[in-house]
Parts: structure tokens; sequence; C-alpha cells
């Protein structure tokens, strides 16, 4: 048990008569671990890019709610009126009249 142990420090397995299958194996789980790790950075990078655009979108949601609100305030009838009695308009006293438009046939 003791020399075993003692070959395997010593790397042993490796250059021994079937050391070419040690290789093999010593390769693939390389790679494995190359691809997992590759994987893992990837997913990272997808998180942070997905955890920017919702605070982005936060941020435009309430760009949008307080650009709606302040057009609410802008159309309202008494601003409306306010504004156009600086340039000399009054809101007229008579209601409007619906024009009707009949055609004559020949």
């Amino acid at each position: 048990m003791r020399k075993s142990i003692y070959d395997l420090l010593k790397g042993k397995f490796l250059i021994n008569e079937d050391a070419f299958n040690n290789w093999k194996f010593i390769i693939f789980l390389s790679l494995l671990a190359l691809i997992m790790i590759s994987s893992a950075h990837s997913a990272d990078r997808k998180v942070h890019k997905i955890a920017k655009m919702n605070n982005e979108v936060k941020e435009l949601r309430s760009e949008f709610v307080d650009t709606r609100s302040k057009l609410m305030k802008v159309r309202m009838e008494s601003r409306v009126v306010s504004q156009a009695g600086k340039r000399g308009l009054k809101p007229s006293t008579n209601p409007p009249h619906k024009i009707v438009i009949t055609e004559e046939t020949e």
C-alpha cells in the first residue's frame, strides 16, 4: 500500500508501459475542465448583462412615468388656457356650430 502511494506521488503511472492510456485520460479530463470553465465564464457574463439591462429598464420606466406625469400637467385645460392667455387668446364664449355639407345630385 505504502509503495503504491509512493509510486503515485512520484508519477510512475505516467512513465510505465500503460502510460499512453493514462495520458489519454488526463488530456480528456483537462479538456473537460477547460470546457466547464469557459461555460461558467459565459454564464457569468450573461448574468451580468441581464442585470445591467434590468437596471436600464427600471431607469427608462421611471423616466417614462415622470414624462407622462409632466405631459398630463401640461395638457390640463387650466394650464392651456393660461398659456393661451399669455399670447392674447381667450376661450370662446359661443358654443361651436356643426357644419353640414349636403351633396347635390344632378
